[in-house]
C-alpha cells in the first residue's frame, strides 16, 4: 500500500510539472519549411543536426582550461559540452521538462567559442571592438544560422525557434547591449516572419535555464578535478571551503582506507548531485508559490525559474571564488592565457592587414564583403571557428621564418 501511495504522488507530482514543459508538438517552427520527420520530434532532430556539425566536431580540440598539448586527461570544450547535456537531460527529466529540447541547447551552448576558451574570446573581441564586436553565444547563433553549409535548401541547420531561443538567451534577457550578430539576426526575423521574434527582453524557457545552471554545475565540479590533476592545488585545500568539506569528510567516514583517486571522484560525484537535487527542489518550491500554466508564463515570470537556491548559490560562489584564485589565475594558467591572446590578436592583424594571405574559400568571401565591417566579419569567422592547435599551426605559417608549411590546411576546405 505505501509503495502504491509513493507511485501515485510521483504521478501526480509529474503530472503538475508536465504543464511548463515546452511541447515539440506546438512549437513555433523553423525560419525554413521542411517536412518533419517520422521517427523524431523536432528538438530531437536539432540535437542531431548539432551532433552532426563540423562546428561541434571542432569542440574536440578546443580548450576548457588547459590547451590541448598539456594533456590527455584534461577537459575539452567537448568533453565538458557533453557533460553538460547529459546534467542537464537528468534535471530537465526530474522536472518534467523536455529533455531533447534541454539536450539540445547544452550541446549548443559553447558552440561559437574560439580557441584558447575565453582568453581567445577576450582577444577577438578585443581586436573586433568599432568593428561589431564578438561573443561567442552571438557567434553560436552565427553558426547555426549561416556558417554551417551542409543542407541543399539552406545554410546554417535550420534550427526551431525554440532552440534558437535557447541559445541565445539561455543565460538571460538579452536587455541594453545586444550583440550585432544577434541584433542583425532579430532584423531579418522581425522583416520576413514576426511569429519568429526571439522577444530578447523576455526570460527563455525552462529547458534553456536548465541548460544554463547545467553548465554551472558541470564546470565548476569539473574543474576541480582538472584542477587536482594539473597539481594546482591539493585535496587539502578544498576543505577551506565548509560544503566541500562535509562531502570529503563523509566520503572518508564512508569509506575508511579509499585512495585519493577514487575520493576525489567521490567527492565530486556528490557536489554535483547535491547541486542538481537543490535545483530540482528550489524549482518545485518557486512553481508552488506562482500560477504558472505553461512554459509560455516561465518565460514571461520576472526572473529565473531554474536556479539554486540561496545557500547553495552562496557555496557555489566561494567555490568559483577558490577557482578564480587557485586555478584560473594561476600563473601557468596565465602564461598560457597570455600566449593564446597573442596568437589570436595577430592573426586577426595579419589577416586584416592583408587579406590575400586568407586561404582560397575564405579569401573569395572577404573580397566579395559589402562593408568593411563585413569583412572583419569574415575574418572573425575564420578565427574563431578554429581549433587550438589549428591557431598555432596557422600562426607558425605566417610568423616563423625559420619552420612551418607556407601554404594552407585541408582544414580549410572541409567542413565549411
Amino acid at each position: 500500500m505505501y509503495i502504491y501511495i509513493t507511485i501515485r504522488k510521483i504521478y501526480i507530482n509529474m503530472k503538475k510539472l508536465n504543464l511548463y514543459r515546452t511541447e515539440f508538438s506546438k512549437t513555433k517552427g523553423r525560419y525554413f519549411l521542411e517536412d518533419e520527420s517520422l521517427y523524431r520530434n523536432p528538438f530531437m532532430r536539432d540535437r542531431d543536426r548539432l551532433i552532426h556539425s563540423a562546428a561541434f566536431r571542432r569542440l574536440e580540440h578546443k580548450t576548457q582550461v588547459f590547451v590541448q598539448h598539456e594533456g590527455d586527461n584534461f577537459r575539452s570544450r567537448l568533453t565538458h559540452t557533453i557533460e553538460v547535456a547529459q546534467i542537464a537531460r537528468t534535471i530537465a527529466s526530474r522536472l518534467g521538462l523536455d529533455p531533447d529540447l534541454a539536450e539540445t541547447i547544452a550541446l549548443a551552448h559553447d558552440l561559437g567559442h574560439t580557441p584558447f576558451g575565453h582568453a581567445g574570446e577576450d582577444a577577438l573581441n578585443k581586436s573586433m571592438i568599432g568593428k561589431g564586436g564578438f561573443d561567442h553565444n552571438a557567434q553560436t547563433l552565427r553558426i547555426v544560422t549561416k556558417l554551417e553549409k551542409k543542407y541543399a535548401e539552406f545554410d546554417g541547420l535550420n534550427l526551431t525557434w525554440e532552440s534558437l531561443e535557447g541559445i541565445v538567451k539561455h543565460n538571460g534577457p538579452l536587455s541594453g547591449k545586444i550583440p550585432t550578430v544577434v541584433k542583425e539576426y532579430q532584423n531579418l526575423i522581425k522583416m520576413s516572419n514576426e511569429k519568429l521574434d526571439l522577444k530578447l527582453d523576455k526570460f527563455a524557457g525552462p529547458e534553456a535555464q536548465v541548460a544554463a545552471i547545467s553548465d554551472d554545475i558541470a564546470y565548476c565540479n569539473h574543474d576541480i578535478d582538472d584542477g587536482l590533476r594539473a597539481g594546482l592545488f591539493e585535496l587539502d585545500s578544498l576543505e577551506d571551503i565548509e560544503h566541500v568539506a562535509k562531502v570529503i569528510n563523509s566520503n572518508r567516514i564512508r569509506w575508511k582506507n579509499i585512495e585519493k583517486k577514487r575520493l576525489i571522484h567521490e567527492t565530486i560525484r556528490k557536489l554535483i548531485n547535491n547541486m542538481i537535487e537543490d535545483v530540482v527542489t528550489e524549482y518545485k518550491i518557486i512553481i508552488n508559490k506562482n500560477k504558472f500554466n505553461s512554459s509560455d508564463d516561465i518565460r514571461n515570470h520576472n526572473t529565473k525559474v531554474i536556479r539554486f537556491s540561496k545557500n547553495m548559490y552562496e557555496d557555489n560562489q566561494k567555490l568559483r571564488k577558490f577557482l578564480f584564485e587557485k586555478m584560473y589565475k594561476h600563473t601557468i594558467v596565465n602564461r598560457m592565457t597570455l600566449k593564446a591572446k597573442s596568437i589570436v590578436e595577430e592573426l586577426f592583424n595579419a589577416f586584416s592587414s592583408d587579406i590575400t594571405i586568407l586561404p582560397s574559400e575564405w579569401r573569395e568571401i572577404a573580397e566579395n564583403a559589402k562593408s568593411d565591417n563585413d569583412l572583419y566579419r569574415t575574418i572573425s569567422d575564420y578565427i574563431a571557428g578554429m581549433t587550438d592547435r589549428y591557431a598555432v599551426m596557422e600562426h607558425k605559417r605566417l610568423y616563423d621564418l625559420h619552420g612551418g608549411w607556407t601554404g594552407t590546411s585541408l582544414y580549410d576546405k572541409r567542413d565549411r
